[in-house]
């Protein structure tokens, strides 16, 4: 069964707004939008996330390992998003998928539909 609950951890609000509406037009649904480690965790805890969508590098130089940690250890799969390689990604989550930007919609469907 696809993951039909989507978070999406990402700081840049154009990305974020495009990002929605991909999983819009592919039919799922948006378990939250979140531009910061706390505000991710805090949507995690609240439950309904099925997957999600990690922008590797947020604002501020924060990274979204401890949204990474706290979605494994809940089996919750993820995406990273990133436009670099294996930089800033622990290396505990570097088997992780990824979703290269810039994004397409057919990227976002084919990474989502691989978890």
């Amino acid at each position: 069964m696809a993951a039909q609950n989507i978070l999406i951890v990402e700081d840049e609000p154009l990305i974020a707004m495009m990002l929605e509406d991909f999983l819009e037009v592919l039919e799922r649904g948006i378990a939250g939008v979140a531009d910061t480690c706390e505000a991710a965790l805090s949507a995690i805890a609240g439950g309904g996330v099925d997957a999600a969508i990690l922008d590797v590098n947020l604002r501020g130089g924060e990274n979204s390992t401890a949204v990474a940690e706290a979605l494994a250890a809940r089996g919750v799969p993820f995406v990273f998003a990133t436009g670099g390689g294996d930089e800033g990604v622990d290396a505990r989550f570097r088997d992780r998928p990824r979703l290269s930007k810039p994004f397409t919609m057919d990227g976002v469907a084919k990474a989502l539909d691989d978890l």
